[in-house]
């Protein structure tokens, strides 16, 4: 699967921003201007974003071996076509994912790679919620996934899971349940596959909430409290109960689950010094002292079996599902749960169109926005998804007109075409009604879409200029039903848009806030794709 390699551009500049060590002169990455020239005693890291929790252990095992670590964070899928396409080569000693398992699938990756180390482990798991679980009269150790799928078929269980897409968690967490729910005895086949479709459109009616990240996830559910369960690693549900008081009754299923072994992996490309550092790092992350510090820190389990798992971590064994053999059985696999398994997409694109988006600004949005349409070749989460309702609602003074288009899985152009055309017809003119535009978003949507994901995507160039302002929207959002309420604005900073203004909309309605100052606009864009 060819994967979306300008997202990836997008975080590395947004995070290497704020973790990069500077020194003089260097290298610049072309794709982002980030620095990612070799500073001796310095390892340049391509991380899993889950893997911030490690900060304590990191910092720890730079004052015992001297080596620090300069992280950048991304989705361990774009991680994997970075690597393979050669493009981390003379950027990154090292690479450190959940799993190496989608990366071995991909042609030429092995050979860039050498030690690979298990670090620590953690298991896909499901943490539900103590009511739920007494509800369903669940032993929490002898659940399977197909009881799982019996109590979402019944309408008695709903949940959280991140998208497999963009996230590890999310993937690991699809395949344990295809697996599971497939009968597999083995690596899982197409036949597999086929042959659970009707079992997993049925499990995914159960999914209430998405995210493109386990952070945010976390958030929205202890936000929202809407659902019953979250599907993720054992280790984030954990740090939930312990970090926000959940109180999740975590489960391994009993037929089998997927378990990210984090292996720290370096890079052939890297010098020879940086070699070097990571193998000490490698020894020391091993050692007795950071593998207690580690589980007691992360509960992720320790990989020296002389360190004893932290409390609360149950050891008792499980079956260990094993990743598809082929790399055309796990993008066949997210393909399907893209455009038939997963509730389909609702969204409204609030988009500034007033008169100081006039020239490269405008252009660069009607780019990012054709961008969204694919071509004939748009691999999985290139594009908008088959059944995806996309309106757009560009607004200066006030909202300027409204389109609505569904992507119809028997003839997708038809409408991928017409919001190209749409996108293309954008014209800068007026002033900047932000919250006037966004009540207008809201009462676009009402309360239909009950069996899609609905969210608003917010971009604008400047400050509210006219209309509303935020004490009216602000009461507005309140009398929403809460349905309605559940909602969340997704704001895109862009040119002069105002931080403070946009991080308190995405606040007040439970969305997030995405940064296209420090990357590109269609990379902000693609990003929250998978909040979607």
């Amino acid at each position: 699967m060819r994967r979306r390699l300008r997202l990836t551009a997008a975080l590395i500049a947004a995070l290497l921003t704020a973790t990069a060590c500077s020194s003089g002169g260097g290298s610049k990455d072309p794709e982002n201007g980030a620095d990612t020239a070799y500073h001796p005693g310095t390892l340049r890291v391509l991380a899993s974003s889950e893997l911030a929790d490690m900060r304590g252990v990191l910092d720890e095992a730079e004052r015992k071996t001297g080596v620090k670590v300069r992280p950048t964070w991304t989705g361990t899928l774009d991680a994997a076509e970075l690597i393979a396409s050669g493009k981390a080569d003379g950027k990154y000693d090292a690479v450190w994912l959940s799993s190496n398992d989608y990366l071995r699938l991909h042609p030429g990756a092995a050979e860039r790679l050498t030690n690979e180390t298990p670090v620590m482990s953690s298991p896909v798991a499901l943490g539900v919620k103590a009511a739920t679980v007494a509800r369903l009269g669940w032993r929490p150790d002898e659940v399977t996934w197909s009881q799982v799928h019996q109590a979402v078929l019944a309408g008695k269980l709903t949940y959280g899971m991140t998208d497999p897409v963009r996230s590890n968690s999310g993937f690991s967490a699809l395949i344990s349940v295809a697996s599971g729910l497939s009968g597999a005895q083995s690596a899982l086949t197409d036949a597999d596959v086929r042959r659970a479709a009707p079992k997993l459109k049925e499990f995914f009616t159960g999914q209430k909430l998405t995210s493109g990240s386990s952070g945010w996830l976390a958030t929205a559910y202890t936000r929202r409290g809407s659902v019953d369960a979250l599907v993720n690693y054992e280790s984030v549900l954990l740090s939930m109960n312990r970090d926000s008081h959940t109180g999740l009754t975590v489960i391994r299923p009993k037929d089998g689950v997927v378990t990210a072994d984090y292996p720290l992996t370096l890079l052939t490309s890297a010098p020879q010094e940086a070699r070097e550092s990571g193998q000490a790092l490698t020894s020391y992350l091993r050692g007795p002292q950071a593998q207690r510090a580690l589980t007691e820190q992360t509960f992720r389990r320790p990989v020296v079996p002389s360190v004893k798992p932290a409390t609360g971590l149950d050891t008792e064994k499980r079956r260990e599902l094993p990743f598809p053999g082929s790399r055309s059985v796990a993008d066949g696999l997210l393909d399907s749960y893209e455009n038939q398994l997963r509730r389909p997409s609702r969204t409204v694109y609030v988009l500034d169109t007033s008169g100081s988006m006039e020239g490269e600004r405008l252009s660069r949005l009607k780019a990012a926005l054709a961008g969204l349409t694919g071509t004939d070749d748009s691999a999985t989460g290139e594009r908008f998804r088959d059944r995806e309702e996309v309106t757009l609602m560009p607004f200066g003074s006030s909202v300027k007109r409204v389109r609505t288009h569904t992507v119809d899985p028997r003839d997708p152009a038809a409408a991928l075409d017409g919001i190209r055309t749409d996108a293309g017809a954008l014209t800068a003119s007026g002033d900047t009604a932000i919250y006037s535009s966004l009540r207008e978003a809201y009462e676009r949507l009402g309360t239909g879409g009950a069996d899609a994901f609905t969210s608003i995507v917010l971009m604008t160039d400047g400050e509210n200029t006219a209309g509303s302002g935020p004490g009216d929207f602000d009461a507005f959002y309140a009398k929403l039903p809460a349905a309605q309420r559940a909602t969340p604005v997704f704001p895109i900073l862009f040119g002069d848009s105002d931080r403070a203004e946009l991080t308190r909309i995405a606040e007040l309605t439970g969305g997030r806030l995405f940064d296209a100052t420090r990357g590109s606009l269609d990379g902000a864009f693609e990003e929250i794709r998978g909040y979607q």
